[in-house]
């Protein structure tokens, strides 16, 4: 997406952290130690964190305008449309001016866009266009990030580094959309959370312009934009056709792929339907929806917590499929909580236990079954992810992760119309049952399709990832950076032997020329 990482001529900027070639220091949190590093992290916290909130908050004021859900999926779809229609042309533009004016002036366009955003109120057609506005531009603001983060961290430190800027990018999620946002829709309302988030672009803005300048990268002789969009262009079809063709010869990528596109559905279906579930079934308001989101949020720190303590005890493929049946079977329960919390309560009454209303409320089952699916969510998620991981060579795995990461994204793009568009013909509750078969009968194909673990599938565990998750576009961007940084580095190397070679080889002539032998000769 980027081509700039480390580059030959701004020795100043590696000199300035360490260099590239000084040790590692101890521990992965050293890298805070790193004051441009800590700015970067800082913008990216407040930028992620911020577009979460502004998800939940813009959720919240479309379902109380409209009560559509499909309002709501096309919400979702302007969040995830411009990032796959133009993160390759996104990348020749940024490669042209310096970074850190680029993260300045996105998150500066962002924080206007922000405060129009607060303006329009509840009219659908403007928040849906501004919304498109704000995500195209964050499209810009990704790659410069992604190259920023090898320009003020020493190379033998990247690891760390990314790890980071990952555990960050999953987390922003949990937070903004299932904590902050909620929290304060609740305090203050949908309208002053876009003020909010506004003014956390605006600060993001100002760590951004505390960085070290990132010149732009000098542009290669007789290339010019237009030429390089249309090479960017036809590289990412190349890329999906190479993609494509590694996934068909590979039935475990392509198995692992899979998983992770339901897991990746689901996500989107949920946004998209469960605010109004909330409403419609649990008898809350949508904003009131972080009752399910939060403890799902919560299981999934468990089930990642238990894969890594215990995940090395089952085999990974049997923990997926196992999760995946899991899964659609407390989808199911959590679209019958209320059927299930009025028996529980006709038990209670008729065989006299006593009062056990705190444990058989709707709130308790709802809360109860979504930290469940949690779990069963990461035991398909992040197997899957190591999968990939351990299954695509190292040297590619920039490339085909970032292709990976746009297949399943636009995977995700019809289940979330569907998915919006059905609860508004046949109701919240049956699309969740018919969400909850779907996962349920994949977990089945994929135990009956793939038959029997074989000898090395039983040694592969349910361990999670030691390094950061493949489908994460800030791993892929580096990646592919680094890849191509070292790729110029060598043709500029190969080019100043030549160069001195020939040089030598004139030199040497002209010595031989000037020779009183060859004098005489002529």
């Amino acid at each position: 997406m980027t081509e700039q990482a480390l580059p030959v001529d701004a020795p100043d900027l590696a000199a300035a952290n360490g260099g590239p070639d000084e040790p590692e220091e101890p521990g992965a949190l050293d890298v805070f130690r790193n004051r441009p590093f800590l700015l970067l992290w800082l913008s990216q916290a407040f930028t992620q964190i911020g577009g979460n909130m502004v998800i939940y908050g813009l959720t919240v004021i479309i379902l109380e305008a409209t009560r559509s859900n499909t309002a709501v999926s096309v919400l979702i779809l302007t969040f995830l449309g411009p990032a796959v229609l133009f993160s390759a042309v996104a990348g020749v533009y940024v490669d042209r001016l310096d970074k850190r004016l680029v993260l300045v002036v996105t998150n500066l366009l962002r924080f206007a866009a922000f405060i129009a955003l607060y303006f329009v109120g509840d009219l659908l057609p403007a928040i849906l266009l501004l919304n498109v506005v704000i995500s195209t531009i964050t499209v810009f603001f990704s790659p410069a990030e992604a190259a920023m983060i090898p320009q003020v961290v020493p190379r033998k430190q990247l690891i760390a580094a990314n790890g980071v800027f990952t555990l960050t990018l999953n987390a922003a999620f949990a937070l903004g959309f299932a904590l902050l946002g909620p929290i304060v829709v609740a305090l203050a309302g949908a309208p002053a959370l876009i003020l909010f988030v506004a003014v956390c672009y605006l600060i993001a803005a100002g760590f951004c312009w505390t960085l070290p300048p990132s010149p732009a990268s000098a542009p290669e002789p007789g290339s010019g934009m237009v030429h390089e969009t249309e090479e960017a262009m036809g590289s990412v079809v190349a890329q999906l056709r190479d993609g494509l063709a590694f996934i068909r010869s590979t039935p475990k990528v392509k198995w692992s792929l899979l998983y992770l596109g339901i897991a990746a559905s689901l996500v989107g279906v949920l946004g998209s339907i469960g605010p109004n579930f909330a409403r419609a079934a649990l008898g809350l308001e949508p904003k009131d929806f972080v009752v399910v989101v939060l403890p799902l949020g919560f299981g999934i720190v468990m089930g990642i917590l238990i894969l890594n303590n215990y995940g090395q005890l089952f085999p990974r493929r049997r923990l997926i499929e196992g999760g995946l049946v899991a899964l659609g079977v407390l989808l199911a329960l959590l679209a019958a909580a209320g059927p299930i919390a009025k028996a529980l309560q006709r038990a209670e009454t008729a065989t006299g236990l006593g009062s056990l209303a705190d444990f058989t409320s709707l709130l308790a089952v709802v809360v109860f079954v979504a930290l469940l699916a949690g779990v069963a969510y990461a035991f398909v998620a992040i197997p899957s992810q190591t999968q990939l991981q351990e299954d695509i060579p190292e040297e590619a795995r920039g490339r085909v992760f970032g292709v990976l990461n746009m297949l399943v994204s636009i995977a995700s793009f019809a289940p979330i119309i569907i998915g919006g568009t059905g609860a508004d013909l046949i109701g919240n509750v049956n699309v969740l049952f018919v969400v909850a078969g779907g996962v349920f009968l994949s977990g089945i194909v994929s135990i009956y399709r793939r038959g029997r673990l074989r000898p090395e599938e039983r040694k592969e565990k349910g361990k999670g990832p030691s390094r950061p998750a493949g489908l994460d576009p800030v791993a892929a961007s580096v990646a592919r950076d680094l890849e191509e940084a070292d790729r110029r580095r060598g043709l500029a190397t190969a080019r100043h032997d030549a160069e001195v070679a020939a040089a030598a080889a004139a030199s040497a002539a002209a010595r031989a020329d000037d020779a009183p032998g060859t004098t005489d000769a002529s």
